[in-house]
């Protein structure tokens, strides 16, 4: 679990973000924040109440740790516990509340080799920090005030974001974009229940809620919003994880040929001979600052070798679950028996090797043609990429996009408002619609952390790395 009695206690009060820092993060913890290996620079951090004496213990130089000015890096040396000088480093106080964890938190910036990072972590446990879980320096950041859980959420998307829109999607999420939407719908709904229950409470003082069309145009413009979210969550899945693009279509037609062409590089063995590709190779590429996740399969045909009917099997699995298929074909040859070109949005089909002659069969298929060999009409293959992910709801003029867990929590907020509206137009009592607009806040609320967090903060930070 990630969070103490006292943390349990803030949290029942109504408050998940602002309080007491030396409550909420009652231990001192400590990690290394930089990738394992070896590198010029690591740093290693230390936060809680006890951040500074700690650093103060394992830090020789000029001035203690506790005189230094915030923000500030003084240059001087870790020792161990019986005074072994460790590294030479540079070390920096961050004063509560204005640190990222709203704690006292000290950063030491030393050489990046494995061993010494991991002696200079040993010093500040030996002088009393504990070793921090994943993702508890921004969990902490989150308990203290210093983010909603969306901006937390988005520390770890800047982290893996490999595509310029995918960075910007994380970038405009910590900011707080999301979450500011988030919180407009929940001052809606806080409007709409407040006018509600007052009229359930003090029914004698004559106080009326919002009646007819001004009601009804105020709940459909909570069930507006949280849809228009809702909608961006198939762009949210393809800046995260990519599109899943499957490459398929018989033997030797150029499957692996052409996942090395969109590569730049040759990653899959390419062979004359038929069925060398048994397994199915996966491989991301930004294209044109989408993710793409390109999957080579095994070719389709009849075989009596086991290893590659297990290969067809999986062929035909990734299909399933394939945003966008491309069937490649060689259209040297005729059409291969059964062939059939499927009409559907989410399929190319392409013809290669059209630097060679082409079978009279395919004259009149308008097929997308291209050349492995030479690198003809793959731009044009990359462009119908793009339109086919494009109709897939992915807008580059809009980075914003909901994740699974703020799909959930809407997903359920807006069918509580639905049935709320359906309340509302079969002539119910205020108190019918009362109860459907508390469950759609409380579903809205876990989206930024102001309820049910207790469920959903170890799924969140413990995607995180250890040290952020």
């Amino acid at each position: 679990m990630h969070r103490s009695v006292e943390e349990t206690a803030l949290l029942g009060s109504g408050s998940s973000a602002a309080g007491d820092p030396e409550v909420i993060g009652a231990e001192t913890i400590a990690a290394i924040s930089t990738p394992a290996g070896e590198g010029a620079i690591a740093l290693v951090r230390i936060s809680g109440p006890n951040a500074i004496s700690i650093g103060g213990k394992i830090f020789r130089g000029k001035e203690a740790p506790a005189k230094f000015a915030s923000r500030l890096q003084h240059l001087g040396e870790v020792v161990s516990e019986s005074g072994n000088l460790i590294d030479q480093v540079m070390m920096s106080i961050h004063r509560a509340p204005a640190s990222y964890t709203g704690e006292d938190l000290v950063e030491i910036s030393c050489h990046g080799g494995t061993l010494v990072t991991a002696k200079i972590l040993e010093a500040c446990l030996r002088a009393g920090a504990r070793a921090a879980r994943p993702g508890e320096f921004t969990e902490r950041a989150f308990l203290n005030g210093k983010m909603d859980l969306t901006q937390a959420e988005a520390v770890i998307d800047l982290i893996r974001a490999r595509t310029d829109l995918a960075l910007r999607s994380a970038t405009e999420q910590l900011e707080g974009k999301l979450g500011e939407k988030i919180a407009n719908i929940r001052g809606d709904l806080l409007d709409l229940l407040a006018h509600l229950e007052a009229a359930i409470d003090f029914s004698e003082e004559g106080i009326a809620p919002d009646e007819g069309d001004t009601l009804r145009a105020r709940l459909d413009s909570v069930r507006a919003q949280i849809a228009a979210l809702l909608a961006t969550a198939d762009h949210g899945r393809i800046l995260r994880d990519g599109v899943r693009v499957v490459i398929y279509g018989p033997t030797n037609a150029g499957k692996s040929s052409l996942l090395n062409r969109l590569l730049g590089y040759e990653r899959v063995i390419v062979s004359d001979t038929h069925g060398t590709t048994r397994d199915t190779i996966e491989e991301t590429v930004n294209l044109r600052g989408v993710p793409v996740r390109l999957l080579d399969t095994a070719g389709l045909r009849a075989s009596t070798s086991d290893i590659e009917r297990e290969g067809i099997a999986r062929t035909e699995h990734s299909l399933q679950k394939a945003d966008l298929r491309l069937h490649i074909v060689d259209r040297t040859t005729a059409p291969p028996e059964q062939f059939a070109q499927t009409v559907d949005g989410n399929e190319i089909l392409v013809l290669n090797k059209s630097d060679l002659a082409e079978h009279p069969e395919w004259k009149n298929n308008n097929a997308l043609r291209i050349s492995c060999v030479t690198g003809d009409g793959l731009a044009d293959l990359e462009n119908e990429i793009l339109s086919r992910i494009s109709k897939q709801n992915l807008r580059p003029e809009n980075a914003l996009a909901i994740n699974t867990r703020h799909r959930d929590c809407l997903r359920r907020a807006l069918e509580a408002c639905d049935r709320a509206r359906k309340s509302f137009d079969e002539t119910f009592s205020p108190e019918y619609l009362s109860v459907d607009l508390n469950e759609a806040l409380g579903a809205v609320g876990e989206v930024i952390g102001t309820a049910g967090v207790e469920q959903i903060l170890d799924s969140v930070f413990g995607q995180f790395c250890i040290g952020k």
